[in-house]
Protein backbone atom coordinates (compact mmCIF):
# COMPACT_ATOMS: atom_id res chain seq x y z
CA UNK A 1 0.00 0.00 0.00
CA UNK A 2 0.89 3.54 -0.79
CA UNK A 3 0.46 5.65 2.67
CA UNK A 4 2.32 8.58 1.75
CA UNK A 5 -0.88 10.52 0.40
CA UNK A 6 -1.30 13.79 2.72
CA UNK A 7 -4.44 16.48 2.32
CA UNK A 8 -4.57 19.35 4.15
CA UNK A 9 -7.21 22.09 4.50
CA UNK A 10 -8.28 24.31 7.15
CA UNK A 11 -11.17 22.56 8.37
CA UNK A 12 -11.64 18.81 8.75
CA UNK A 13 -15.42 17.38 8.97
CA UNK A 14 -15.50 13.26 10.02
CA UNK A 15 -19.13 12.48 8.51
CA UNK A 16 -21.74 13.94 6.16
CA UNK A 17 -24.95 13.77 8.18
CA UNK A 18 -26.82 16.92 8.83
CA UNK A 19 -24.83 18.42 11.36
CA UNK A 20 -21.20 17.59 9.76
CA UNK A 21 -22.51 19.43 6.81
CA UNK A 22 -24.28 22.26 8.04
CA UNK A 23 -20.85 22.93 9.78
CA UNK A 24 -18.69 22.64 6.78
CA UNK A 25 -21.40 25.05 4.73
CA UNK A 26 -20.34 27.45 7.95
CA UNK A 27 -16.78 26.59 7.31
CA UNK A 28 -16.48 27.48 4.19
CA UNK A 29 -16.80 31.19 4.75
CA UNK A 30 -13.70 31.22 6.91
CA UNK A 31 -11.17 28.35 4.80
CA UNK A 32 -10.66 25.20 3.31
CA UNK A 33 -12.94 22.28 4.13
CA UNK A 34 -12.54 18.93 3.15
CA UNK A 35 -14.81 16.34 4.62
CA UNK A 36 -14.87 12.44 4.37
CA UNK A 37 -17.47 10.59 4.68
CA UNK A 38 -17.88 6.05 5.01
CA UNK A 39 -19.90 5.54 2.02
CA UNK A 40 -21.60 7.87 -0.38
CA UNK A 41 -22.37 11.48 0.72
CA UNK A 42 -26.28 10.75 1.44
CA UNK A 43 -25.68 7.65 3.62
CA UNK A 44 -26.02 8.47 7.26
CA UNK A 45 -28.74 8.91 10.33
CA UNK A 46 -29.81 12.26 8.98
CA UNK A 47 -31.18 10.67 6.07
CA UNK A 48 -33.34 8.60 7.80
CA UNK A 49 -34.93 10.60 9.88
CA UNK A 50 -38.37 10.78 9.54
CA UNK A 51 -40.13 12.67 11.97
CA UNK A 52 -38.56 16.93 12.15
CA UNK A 53 -37.40 19.38 13.63
CA UNK A 54 -38.96 20.97 17.13
CA UNK A 55 -39.14 24.82 16.72
CA UNK A 56 -40.96 27.25 18.62
CA UNK A 57 -42.41 29.70 15.71
CA UNK A 58 -46.13 30.12 16.65
CA UNK A 59 -47.16 32.67 19.59
CA UNK A 60 -49.52 29.82 21.11
CA UNK A 61 -46.36 27.96 21.92
CA UNK A 62 -43.66 29.24 24.13
CA UNK A 63 -39.64 28.68 24.63
CA UNK A 64 -40.38 27.49 28.51
CA UNK A 65 -42.64 24.51 27.11
CA UNK A 66 -40.19 23.34 24.90
CA UNK A 67 -37.25 23.65 27.38
CA UNK A 68 -40.03 21.83 30.24
CA UNK A 69 -41.02 19.15 27.80
CA UNK A 70 -37.15 18.89 27.07
CA UNK A 71 -36.46 18.39 30.47
CA UNK A 72 -39.19 16.30 31.21
CA UNK A 73 -38.33 13.27 29.09
CA UNK A 74 -34.82 14.06 29.95
CA UNK A 75 -35.72 12.11 33.04
CA UNK A 76 -33.40 14.63 35.42
CA UNK A 77 -29.80 14.57 33.40
CA UNK A 78 -30.28 17.14 31.32
CA UNK A 79 -28.04 20.27 31.72
CA UNK A 80 -30.01 23.34 31.54
CA UNK A 81 -28.36 25.77 29.75
CA UNK A 82 -27.70 23.67 26.68
CA UNK A 83 -31.55 22.75 26.41
CA UNK A 84 -31.94 26.60 26.36
CA UNK A 85 -29.24 26.64 23.90
CA UNK A 86 -31.31 25.04 21.12
CA UNK A 87 -34.38 25.79 22.39
CA UNK A 88 -33.87 29.32 21.77
CA UNK A 89 -31.55 28.95 18.87
CA UNK A 90 -34.29 26.78 16.99
CA UNK A 91 -36.06 29.75 14.84
CA UNK A 92 -33.17 31.03 13.83
CA UNK A 93 -31.48 27.30 12.34
CA UNK A 94 -34.95 27.08 10.73
CA UNK A 95 -34.36 30.15 8.90
CA UNK A 96 -30.85 29.52 8.19
CA UNK A 97 -32.44 26.05 6.57
CA UNK A 98 -35.24 27.79 4.33
CA UNK A 99 -32.72 30.28 3.31
CA UNK A 100 -30.37 27.27 1.69
CA UNK A 101 -33.67 25.77 0.26
CA UNK A 102 -35.26 23.38 2.47
CA UNK A 103 -38.33 22.69 1.61
CA UNK A 104 -40.41 22.00 4.65
CA UNK A 105 -44.36 21.19 4.50
CA UNK A 106 -46.58 24.64 4.35
CA UNK A 107 -50.08 24.81 5.19
CA UNK A 108 -52.16 27.81 4.96
CA UNK A 109 -49.13 29.57 3.44
CA UNK A 110 -47.46 28.86 6.71
CA UNK A 111 -45.08 25.95 8.05
CA UNK A 112 -46.97 23.01 9.04
CA UNK A 113 -46.82 22.32 12.59
CA UNK A 114 -46.99 18.82 14.07
CA UNK A 115 -46.89 17.25 17.28
CA UNK A 116 -45.37 14.20 18.65
CA UNK A 117 -45.08 12.29 21.63
CA UNK A 118 -43.66 14.48 24.85
CA UNK A 119 -44.41 17.43 23.24
CA UNK A 120 -47.35 19.71 24.84
CA UNK A 121 -47.52 21.91 21.59
CA UNK A 122 -47.49 21.62 17.60
CA UNK A 123 -44.26 22.86 17.10
CA UNK A 124 -42.28 20.04 14.46
CA UNK A 125 -41.75 21.34 11.23
CA UNK A 126 -41.51 18.53 8.46
CA UNK A 127 -41.25 17.12 4.96
CA UNK A 128 -43.59 15.06 4.99
CA UNK A 129 -42.10 11.99 6.28
CA UNK A 130 -38.43 12.21 5.03
CA UNK A 131 -36.92 15.30 6.66
CA UNK A 132 -33.71 14.63 7.57
CA UNK A 133 -33.80 13.13 3.31
CA UNK A 134 -34.72 16.65 2.22
CA UNK A 135 -32.42 18.75 4.73
CA UNK A 136 -29.28 16.87 3.88
CA UNK A 137 -30.40 17.40 0.08
CA UNK A 138 -30.54 21.22 0.34
CA UNK A 139 -26.95 21.31 2.20
CA UNK A 140 -25.21 19.07 -0.26
CA UNK A 141 -26.56 21.29 -2.98
CA UNK A 142 -25.64 24.55 -0.92
CA UNK A 143 -21.98 23.35 -0.42
CA UNK A 144 -21.96 21.80 -3.88
CA UNK A 145 -21.38 25.51 -4.90
CA UNK A 146 -18.35 25.85 -3.18
CA UNK A 147 -14.95 26.16 -4.71
CA UNK A 148 -13.40 25.19 -1.40
CA UNK A 149 -14.99 22.09 -0.26
CA UNK A 150 -14.08 18.70 -0.90
CA UNK A 151 -16.51 15.63 -0.08
CA UNK A 152 -14.24 12.47 -0.16
CA UNK A 153 -16.70 9.59 0.05
CA UNK A 154 -15.44 5.60 0.68
CA UNK A 155 -13.20 6.80 3.43
CA UNK A 156 -13.28 5.30 7.47
CA UNK A 157 -11.72 7.68 9.76
CA UNK A 158 -8.68 5.44 11.36
CA UNK A 159 -7.62 7.42 14.40
CA UNK A 160 -7.25 10.58 15.65
CA UNK A 161 -3.71 11.75 14.86
CA UNK A 162 -2.70 13.54 18.35
CA UNK A 163 1.14 14.34 19.78
CA UNK A 164 1.19 10.19 20.33
CA UNK A 165 1.77 10.28 16.28
CA UNK A 166 4.71 12.30 16.94
CA UNK A 167 7.79 10.45 15.85
CA UNK A 168 9.57 11.72 18.74
CA UNK A 169 7.24 10.25 21.13
CA UNK A 170 6.46 6.66 18.99
CA UNK A 171 7.39 3.59 21.54
CA UNK A 172 7.93 5.98 24.35
CA UNK A 173 4.69 5.53 26.73
CA UNK A 174 4.16 9.47 26.33
CA UNK A 175 1.35 10.35 27.57
CA UNK A 176 -1.06 13.67 28.25
CA UNK A 177 -4.14 15.16 29.46
CA UNK A 178 -4.45 18.00 27.31
CA UNK A 179 -3.55 16.40 23.55
CA UNK A 180 -4.50 18.39 20.80
CA UNK A 181 -5.70 16.94 17.36
CA UNK A 182 -4.44 17.65 14.37
CA UNK A 183 -6.85 15.36 12.23
CA UNK A 184 -6.98 12.17 11.03
CA UNK A 185 -5.72 8.90 9.55
CA UNK A 186 -8.23 7.79 7.45
CA UNK A 187 -8.56 4.59 5.23
CA UNK A 188 -9.30 5.37 1.39
CA UNK A 189 -11.86 1.91 1.01
CA UNK A 190 -11.75 2.06 -3.06
CA UNK A 191 -7.46 2.40 -2.87
CA UNK A 192 -7.18 0.34 -0.10
CA UNK A 193 -4.62 2.66 1.65
CA UNK A 194 -4.19 4.32 4.69
CA UNK A 195 -3.84 8.67 4.42
CA UNK A 196 -3.06 11.48 6.47
CA UNK A 197 -5.81 14.28 6.81
CA UNK A 198 -4.36 17.09 8.36
CA UNK A 199 -6.92 20.18 9.61
CA UNK A 200 -6.06 23.69 12.16
CA UNK A 201 -9.64 22.59 13.05
CA UNK A 202 -11.52 18.81 13.11
CA UNK A 203 -15.17 18.75 13.75
CA UNK A 204 -16.47 15.43 14.70
CA UNK A 205 -20.08 14.27 13.40
CA UNK A 206 -20.15 10.98 12.91
CA UNK A 207 -23.45 9.85 14.37
CA UNK A 208 -24.66 7.27 16.36
CA UNK A 209 -24.00 3.44 17.23
CA UNK A 210 -27.03 1.39 16.50
CA UNK A 211 -25.25 -1.46 14.86
CA UNK A 212 -23.92 -3.03 18.08
CA UNK A 213 -27.64 -4.29 18.74
CA UNK A 214 -29.17 -7.26 16.60
CA UNK A 215 -32.10 -4.79 15.44
CA UNK A 216 -31.90 -1.07 14.94
CA UNK A 217 -33.14 1.69 12.72
CA UNK A 218 -29.44 2.67 11.90
CA UNK A 219 -28.00 2.45 8.57
CA UNK A 220 -24.70 -0.50 8.13
CA UNK A 221 -22.45 2.76 8.93
CA UNK A 222 -23.50 2.90 12.33
CA UNK A 223 -20.68 1.63 14.39
CA UNK A 224 -20.19 3.96 16.47
CA UNK A 225 -16.68 4.98 14.99
CA UNK A 226 -16.36 8.85 16.49
CA UNK A 227 -17.48 7.18 20.10
CA UNK A 228 -14.33 4.63 20.12
CA UNK A 229 -11.93 6.85 18.25
CA UNK A 230 -12.45 9.55 20.96
CA UNK A 231 -12.02 6.76 23.57
CA UNK A 232 -8.94 5.98 22.40
CA UNK A 233 -7.38 9.18 21.81
CA UNK A 234 -8.46 10.11 25.51
CA UNK A 235 -11.78 12.54 25.05
CA UNK A 236 -14.03 12.06 27.76
CA UNK A 237 -16.92 10.11 27.00
CA UNK A 238 -20.47 9.74 28.93
CA UNK A 239 -24.00 8.37 29.56
CA UNK A 240 -23.60 5.69 26.97
CA UNK A 241 -26.16 3.51 29.16
CA UNK A 242 -28.76 5.99 27.53
CA UNK A 243 -29.67 4.09 24.50
CA UNK A 244 -32.61 5.03 23.04
CA UNK A 245 -34.92 2.06 21.42
CA UNK A 246 -37.81 2.88 19.33
CA UNK A 247 -40.61 1.55 19.67
CA UNK A 248 -42.05 1.31 16.45
CA UNK A 249 -40.06 -0.21 13.77
CA UNK A 250 -41.55 -2.74 10.91
CA UNK A 251 -41.44 -6.33 11.74
CA UNK A 252 -40.92 -8.19 8.73
CA UNK A 253 -38.70 -10.74 7.85
CA UNK A 254 -37.67 -8.91 4.81
CA UNK A 255 -37.54 -5.21 6.19
CA UNK A 256 -33.83 -4.35 7.77
CA UNK A 257 -36.08 -2.57 10.91
CA UNK A 258 -37.92 0.09 8.75
CA UNK A 259 -39.07 3.00 10.94
CA UNK A 260 -42.51 3.73 11.69
CA UNK A 261 -42.36 7.20 12.43
CA UNK A 262 -43.04 8.59 15.80
CA UNK A 263 -45.51 11.41 14.27
CA UNK A 264 -47.69 8.31 13.61
CA UNK A 265 -48.86 7.79 17.02
CA UNK A 266 -49.12 11.95 16.71
CA UNK A 267 -51.35 11.83 14.09
CA UNK A 268 -53.52 9.49 15.80
CA UNK A 269 -52.47 5.66 15.16
CA UNK A 270 -53.24 2.97 18.32
CA UNK A 271 -51.42 0.76 19.86
CA UNK A 272 -53.17 -2.89 19.85
CA UNK A 273 -51.66 -6.32 20.96
CA UNK A 274 -52.74 -9.35 19.04
CA UNK A 275 -55.95 -9.64 20.31
CA UNK A 276 -56.94 -6.22 18.96
CA UNK A 277 -56.57 -4.32 22.36
CA UNK A 278 -55.29 -1.06 23.07
CA UNK A 279 -52.70 -1.73 25.95
CA UNK A 280 -51.06 1.52 26.47
CA UNK A 281 -53.68 2.50 28.92
CA UNK A 282 -51.86 -0.27 31.14
CA UNK A 283 -48.45 1.41 31.28
CA UNK A 284 -49.25 5.42 31.35
CA UNK A 285 -51.96 7.96 31.21
CA UNK A 286 -50.30 9.74 27.96
CA UNK A 287 -51.45 6.71 26.21
CA UNK A 288 -49.30 6.58 22.78
CA UNK A 289 -48.16 9.46 23.22
CA UNK A 290 -46.18 9.37 26.26
CA UNK A 291 -41.94 9.57 25.40
CA UNK A 292 -40.42 6.70 23.92
CA UNK A 293 -38.91 4.83 26.39
CA UNK A 294 -41.95 4.33 28.57
CA UNK A 295 -44.15 2.91 25.32
CA UNK A 296 -40.52 1.05 24.43
CA UNK A 297 -40.52 -0.66 27.94
CA UNK A 298 -44.77 -1.38 27.44
CA UNK A 299 -44.21 -3.13 24.04
CA UNK A 300 -41.66 -5.05 25.51
CA UNK A 301 -43.62 -5.98 28.48
CA UNK A 302 -46.68 -6.69 26.26
CA UNK A 303 -44.89 -8.60 24.43
CA UNK A 304 -43.18 -10.82 27.14
CA UNK A 305 -46.31 -11.24 28.89
CA UNK A 306 -48.04 -12.50 25.91
CA UNK A 307 -45.16 -14.36 24.35
CA UNK A 308 -45.86 -12.16 20.90
CA UNK A 309 -43.36 -11.99 18.53
CA UNK A 310 -44.77 -7.85 17.58
CA UNK A 311 -47.82 -5.79 18.62
CA UNK A 312 -49.39 -3.75 15.29
CA UNK A 313 -50.17 0.08 15.23
CA UNK A 314 -53.37 0.81 13.76
CA UNK A 315 -54.08 3.95 11.63
CA UNK A 316 -57.09 2.56 9.59
CA UNK A 317 -59.67 4.76 11.22
CA UNK A 318 -58.01 7.83 10.31
CA UNK A 319 -58.63 9.48 6.90
CA UNK A 320 -57.01 7.74 3.91
CA UNK A 321 -55.50 11.16 2.05
CA UNK A 322 -54.64 12.64 5.56
CA UNK A 323 -52.03 9.51 6.32
CA UNK A 324 -50.89 9.14 2.67
CA UNK A 325 -50.51 13.20 2.50
CA UNK A 326 -48.28 13.06 5.46
CA UNK A 327 -46.96 9.47 5.80
CA UNK A 328 -46.34 8.80 1.65
CA UNK A 329 -42.72 7.04 2.63
CA UNK A 330 -44.25 5.01 5.32
CA UNK A 331 -46.94 4.03 2.88
CA UNK A 332 -45.08 3.17 -0.03
CA UNK A 333 -42.20 1.57 1.74
CA UNK A 334 -44.98 -0.72 3.98
CA UNK A 335 -47.22 -1.39 0.63
CA UNK A 336 -43.77 -3.51 -0.40
CA UNK A 337 -44.03 -5.54 2.00
CA UNK A 338 -47.96 -6.45 1.10
CA UNK A 339 -49.49 -3.98 3.50
CA UNK A 340 -51.72 -1.12 2.94
CA UNK A 341 -51.19 0.74 6.34
CA UNK A 342 -54.95 2.43 5.52
CA UNK A 343 -56.69 -1.00 5.43
CA UNK A 344 -54.48 -3.25 7.34
CA UNK A 345 -53.01 -3.21 11.13
CA UNK A 346 -48.53 -2.34 10.65
CA UNK A 347 -46.93 -4.82 12.81
CA UNK A 348 -44.27 -3.11 14.78
CA UNK A 349 -40.98 -3.90 17.31
CA UNK A 350 -38.78 -1.68 19.75
CA UNK A 351 -35.45 -1.47 17.82
CA UNK A 352 -32.28 0.54 18.96
CA UNK A 353 -32.71 3.84 17.52
CA UNK A 354 -30.48 6.84 18.99
CA UNK A 355 -27.79 7.51 21.91
CA UNK A 356 -28.23 10.02 23.84
CA UNK A 357 -24.62 9.51 25.42
CA UNK A 358 -21.14 10.17 23.45
CA UNK A 359 -18.09 12.59 23.27
CA UNK A 360 -19.05 14.98 26.21
CA UNK A 361 -19.22 18.73 24.93
CA UNK A 362 -19.14 21.82 26.27
CA UNK A 363 -21.92 24.49 25.12
CA UNK A 364 -20.20 24.82 21.57
CA UNK A 365 -19.54 21.79 20.41
CA UNK A 366 -15.94 21.67 22.06
CA UNK A 367 -14.68 18.50 23.74
CA UNK A 368 -11.55 17.69 26.13
CA UNK A 369 -9.34 17.33 23.23
CA UNK A 370 -7.66 20.57 21.73
CA UNK A 371 -8.83 21.61 18.45
CA UNK A 372 -11.38 19.08 18.30
CA UNK A 373 -15.03 19.73 18.52
CA UNK A 374 -17.93 17.45 18.17
CA UNK A 375 -21.54 17.96 17.37
CA UNK A 376 -25.28 14.91 16.37
CA UNK A 377 -25.61 11.90 17.72
CA UNK A 378 -21.88 11.24 18.61
CA UNK A 379 -22.08 13.80 20.96
CA UNK A 380 -23.46 13.99 24.68
CA UNK A 381 -24.25 17.83 24.73
CA UNK A 382 -26.25 17.45 27.90
CA UNK A 383 -29.37 18.43 25.82
CA UNK A 384 -31.06 14.67 26.04
CA UNK A 385 -30.43 13.82 29.42
CA UNK A 386 -31.55 10.32 29.83
CA UNK A 387 -34.20 10.08 27.41
CA UNK A 388 -34.42 12.30 24.40
CA UNK A 389 -37.24 14.32 23.29
CA UNK A 390 -38.87 13.17 19.92
CA UNK A 391 -37.30 15.97 16.96
CA UNK A 392 -35.15 16.98 19.04
CA UNK A 393 -31.57 15.55 17.53
CA UNK A 394 -31.69 17.10 14.34
CA UNK A 395 -32.16 20.75 15.97
CA UNK A 396 -29.61 20.31 18.24
CA UNK A 397 -27.03 18.57 15.74
CA UNK A 398 -27.55 22.03 13.59
CA UNK A 399 -27.65 24.44 16.62
CA UNK A 400 -24.54 23.02 18.60
CA UNK A 401 -22.39 23.38 14.57
CA UNK A 402 -23.45 26.24 14.29
CA UNK A 403 -22.14 27.37 17.86
CA UNK A 404 -19.17 25.43 17.26
CA UNK A 405 -18.41 27.88 14.17
CA UNK A 406 -19.45 30.53 15.69
CA UNK A 407 -17.03 29.90 18.72
CA UNK A 408 -14.01 29.39 15.76
CA UNK A 409 -14.73 32.29 13.59
CA UNK A 410 -13.93 34.58 16.81
CA UNK A 411 -10.62 33.29 16.86
CA UNK A 412 -9.56 31.36 13.75
CA UNK A 413 -8.03 34.12 11.72
CA UNK A 414 -5.51 34.82 14.95
CA UNK A 415 -4.85 31.97 16.00
CA UNK A 416 -3.96 30.10 13.06
CA UNK A 417 -2.56 33.06 11.11
CA UNK A 418 0.43 31.24 10.72
CA UNK A 419 -0.61 27.90 9.27
CA UNK A 420 1.20 25.66 11.26
CA UNK A 421 0.34 22.18 9.15
CA UNK A 422 3.48 21.85 7.43
CA UNK A 423 5.54 21.63 10.72
CA UNK A 424 3.35 19.24 11.96
CA UNK A 425 3.17 17.38 8.95
CA UNK A 426 6.75 16.42 9.27
CA UNK A 427 6.68 16.10 13.21
CA UNK A 428 3.84 12.76 12.77
CA UNK A 429 5.08 9.38 11.87
CA UNK A 430 3.28 7.97 8.80
CA UNK A 431 0.96 5.06 9.35
CA UNK A 432 3.06 2.13 9.73
CA UNK A 433 1.51 -1.46 8.67
CA UNK A 434 4.86 -3.33 8.32
CA UNK A 435 4.67 -6.69 10.12
CA UNK A 436 0.78 -6.84 9.08
CA UNK A 437 -0.66 -9.31 6.78
CA UNK A 438 -4.31 -10.46 5.27
CA UNK A 439 -4.76 -13.63 6.79
CA UNK A 440 -7.59 -16.26 6.18
CA UNK A 441 -9.30 -15.63 9.70
CA UNK A 442 -12.12 -13.21 8.04
CA UNK A 443 -15.13 -16.06 9.46
CA UNK A 444 -14.13 -14.97 12.81
CA UNK A 445 -14.69 -11.69 12.51
CA UNK A 446 -18.34 -11.77 11.16
CA UNK A 447 -19.00 -14.26 14.17
CA UNK A 448 -17.63 -11.13 16.49
CA UNK A 449 -19.98 -8.76 15.01
CA UNK A 450 -23.20 -11.20 15.19
CA UNK A 451 -21.96 -12.26 18.87
CA UNK A 452 -21.70 -8.58 19.69
CA UNK A 453 -25.07 -7.25 18.01
CA UNK A 454 -26.63 -10.52 19.80
CA UNK A 455 -25.36 -10.16 23.65
CA UNK A 456 -26.04 -6.24 23.25
CA UNK A 457 -29.62 -7.28 22.15
CA UNK A 458 -29.98 -9.58 25.19
CA UNK A 459 -28.07 -8.68 28.01
CA UNK A 460 -28.01 -4.70 27.77
CA UNK A 461 -31.34 -4.08 26.28
CA UNK A 462 -34.56 -2.46 26.91
CA UNK A 463 -34.43 -3.89 30.26
CA UNK A 464 -30.89 -4.71 31.91
CA UNK A 465 -30.54 -6.52 35.35
CA UNK A 466 -26.95 -7.17 36.90
CA UNK A 467 -26.64 -10.83 35.86
CA UNK A 468 -27.00 -9.86 32.40
CA UNK A 469 -24.48 -7.05 32.45
CA UNK A 470 -22.09 -9.50 34.53
CA UNK A 471 -22.51 -11.72 31.88
CA UNK A 472 -22.30 -9.25 28.56
CA UNK A 473 -19.11 -7.47 30.39
CA UNK A 474 -17.36 -10.80 30.50
CA UNK A 475 -17.64 -11.93 27.45
CA UNK A 476 -17.20 -8.83 25.48
CA UNK A 477 -14.08 -8.72 27.65
CA UNK A 478 -12.97 -11.87 25.75
CA UNK A 479 -14.26 -10.25 22.58
CA UNK A 480 -12.28 -7.35 22.67
CA UNK A 481 -8.58 -8.84 23.28
CA UNK A 482 -9.82 -11.51 20.09
CA UNK A 483 -10.05 -8.45 18.15
CA UNK A 484 -7.14 -5.98 19.65
CA UNK A 485 -4.99 -8.84 18.72
CA UNK A 486 -6.18 -9.51 15.20
CA UNK A 487 -5.91 -5.57 14.34
CA UNK A 488 -2.41 -5.94 15.70
CA UNK A 489 -1.26 -8.30 13.18
CA UNK A 490 -3.41 -7.40 10.50
CA UNK A 491 -3.58 -5.16 7.48
CA UNK A 492 -6.37 -2.23 7.88
CA UNK A 493 -9.73 -2.98 6.06
CA UNK A 494 -13.07 -1.02 6.45
CA UNK A 495 -14.85 -4.28 8.16
CA UNK A 496 -11.83 -4.83 10.89
CA UNK A 497 -12.01 -1.23 11.54
CA UNK A 498 -15.85 -1.33 12.11
CA UNK A 499 -15.80 -4.18 14.17
CA UNK A 500 -13.10 -2.73 16.57
CA UNK A 501 -15.21 0.14 16.80
CA UNK A 502 -18.22 -1.72 17.80
CA UNK A 503 -16.78 -3.58 20.27
CA UNK A 504 -15.20 -0.66 22.25
CA UNK A 505 -18.79 0.84 22.03
CA UNK A 506 -20.33 -2.17 23.08
CA UNK A 507 -17.79 -2.15 26.50
CA UNK A 508 -18.84 1.47 26.90
CA UNK A 509 -22.47 1.01 27.27
CA UNK A 510 -21.98 -1.90 29.65
CA UNK A 511 -19.68 -1.15 32.12
CA UNK A 512 -22.17 2.77 32.73
CA UNK A 513 -24.80 0.54 32.47
CA UNK A 514 -23.40 -1.30 35.22
CA UNK A 515 -21.87 1.52 37.29
CA UNK A 516 -25.69 3.30 37.82
CA UNK A 517 -27.51 1.55 40.30
CA UNK A 518 -30.81 2.96 39.39
CA UNK A 519 -33.58 2.55 37.07
CA UNK A 520 -33.93 6.44 34.91
CA UNK A 521 -35.07 7.17 31.26
CA UNK A 522 -33.67 4.75 29.01
CA UNK A 523 -31.81 3.10 31.71
CA UNK A 524 -33.72 0.30 33.02
CA UNK A 525 -32.59 -1.98 35.63
CA UNK A 526 -34.62 -4.81 37.37
CA UNK A 527 -32.23 -4.50 40.26
CA UNK A 528 -33.05 -1.42 41.13
CA UNK A 529 -36.34 -0.31 39.26
CA UNK A 530 -36.70 2.51 40.98
CA UNK A 531 -35.19 6.49 40.15
CA UNK A 532 -32.75 7.82 42.83
CA UNK A 533 -32.00 11.61 42.90
CA UNK A 534 -29.94 11.16 46.14
CA UNK A 535 -27.21 9.10 44.41
CA UNK A 536 -27.48 9.37 40.78
CA UNK A 537 -28.67 12.85 39.78
CA UNK A 538 -25.33 13.22 37.75
CA UNK A 539 -23.68 11.95 33.99
CA UNK A 540 -21.68 8.79 33.92
CA UNK A 541 -18.37 9.81 32.44
CA UNK A 542 -15.41 7.22 31.32
CA UNK A 543 -12.14 8.20 30.17
CA UNK A 544 -9.32 6.24 29.11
Amino acid sequence: MDNSTTHTSDFLVLGSGIAGLFFALKASELGSVTIITKKERAESNTNYAQGGMAAVLTPEDSFAEHIEDTLIAGAGLCKREAVEAIVYDAPHVVEELLKIGTKFDMKDGNLDLVREGGHSRHRIIHSADLTGKEIERSLLHALSLKENVTLLEHHVAVEFITEHHFKENIGTGFKTDNPTCYGVYGYDTMNERVEMFLANITLLATGGCGQVYAHTTNPAIATGDGMAMSFRAGAAIANMEFIQFHPTTLFHPKAKSFLISEAVRGHGGLLLNTDGERFMERYDERLELAPRDIVARSIDAELKKRGDDCVFLDVRHLDREEVLKHFPNIAERCLEFGIDITKDLIPVVPAAHYACGGVLTNLNGGTSIQNLYACGEVTCTGVHGANRLASNSLLEAVVFARRAFAEIETTFKSTFKENPLQNISEKISPWDESGTKNPDEWVLLQHDKREIQQLMWDYVGIVRSELRLKRALKRIDLIRDEIEEFYKRTTVSEDLLELRNMATVAWLIIISAQSRKESRGLHYMTDYPERDDANWLHDTIVKA
